[in-house]
């Protein structure tokens, strides 16, 4: 009973058209990001291991979303995207070192958002499995060029970037003497205000001529929407999103990285994180990345702790096995991913006791 819609009157169009439209979603969602913050004060092991990743791929996974799951293109050049703002941001802060490292890594997703609009061009002539391959074809481009332009990480002799000492009001929020906790606190606010963005443009003008171009490109087109510039909008914006969540993976997660990192791997990584959890939902990112991103900490980890010896291979292995075994079963039994059972799950709660 404490999940209801009665009594709660709606006198304007904007409250009708609220992104959440009952008093009891928007208390929820403010007790969870309150409850985030407080998760700082936490266990370092769970924040470096658990929360970090989940709350980078989460990003990664709300710009794919944008350009797959609103604008109806499929793209294989996540990791690759993710790579160009991480190489941006690390040239620009060794460029200009006296420049906060936080403006760093939200300009450096500018560059990535050129470079994913440049390979966008395509999408205007073909789609589906051709457009695929074209931003496969990105992907592996600009692999290649992380490894083999060596004024990229600075001709350092390994080969990888890495992040330097940066403060924020003294207190270090880059580098090897930045804690866990503090570069814990810094991603979370960068990934609250991007997704209140992204949760803007989703549900205003652009993201209606998203979604007008995903479900027939043909009649967007008869109806004024310029394909192109709607179609290089949603990669410029995707890219965007990637490109920080690729310089947040480097400077606020790892501290080094190789090339390595932004291989194809992790672009099918992003991929199944926004299959399992619902495409077109920006619940979905979140939900598909800390389903992918904690159920390795959990198999390695907590079964042991149940009393299940478990090897660091067979973790792995028995890891990519249920993955895999899901995204068989969303597409198959419910292809909106987890995100669409959250909301029927809501929506029989609305009504509970009674079945309509």
């Amino acid at each position: 009973m404490l999940y209801r819609e009665a009594g709660q009157y709606k006198t304007t169009y904007a409250a009708d058209m609220a992104v959440f439209p009952l008093r009891e979603d928007r208390i929820g969602l403010g007790l969870i990001i309150v409850a985030a913050y407080l998760f700082a004060f936490g266990n370092d092991f769970l924040i470096q291991a658990v929360m970090i990743p989940f709350l980078v791929f989460a990003l990664a996974a709300i710009g794919l979303n944008i350009l797959t799951g609103y604008a109806g293109l499929l793209s294989l050049g996540t990791g690759g995207f993710m790579g160009v703002g991480a190489y941006a941001c690390y040239k620009l802060t060794t460029a200009f070192p006296d420049v906060n490292i936080l403006v760093w890594i939200l300009v450096s997703g500018f560059f990535s958002a050129a470079v994913g609009a440049v390979f966008g061009l395509p999408s205007l002539r073909i789609k589906g499995f051709y457009l695929a391959v074209a931003t496969l074809a990105a992907q592996f481009f600009l692999q290649w060029c992380f490894n083999r332009v060596p004024w990229l990480y600075n001709y350092n002799t390994s080969g990888a970037i890495e992040a330097p000492l940066r403060t924020l009001f003294g207190f270090p929020i880059v580098g090897p003497q930045a804690s866990a906790n503090t570069r814990y606190v810094i991603l979370l606010t960068l990934v609250v205000v991007l997704t209140w963005i992204a949760s803007n443009l989703v549900h205003g003008r652009i993201g209606r001529m998203w979604m007008a171009v995903r479900d027939m490109d043909i009649a967007a087109e008869l109806i004024g929407i310029k394909l192109l510039r709607t179609k290089l909008l949603a990669f410029a914006v995707s890219s965007y999103y990637a490109g920080v969540a690729g310089a947040a993976m480097v400077f606020l997660w790892y501290g080094s990285a190789e090339y390595t990192v932004f291989d194809i791997n992790q672009s099918f990584n992003i991929l199944f994180m926004v299959i399992i959890g619902g495409l077109g939902s920006l619940l979905g990112c979140f939900l598909g990345a800390a389903f992918i991103s904690i159920l390795p900490t959990v198999v390695k980890f907590g079964l042991p702790a149940l009393g299940v010896p478990i090897a660091a291979a067979t973790a792995e292995h028995l890891t990519t096995i249920v993955v895999g075994a899901l995204i068989i079963v969303f597409l198959i039994v419910e292809p909106h991913g987890l995100a669409r059972l959250w909301q029927i799950g809501k929506q029989k709660l609305r009504v509970w006791p009674f079945p309509y």
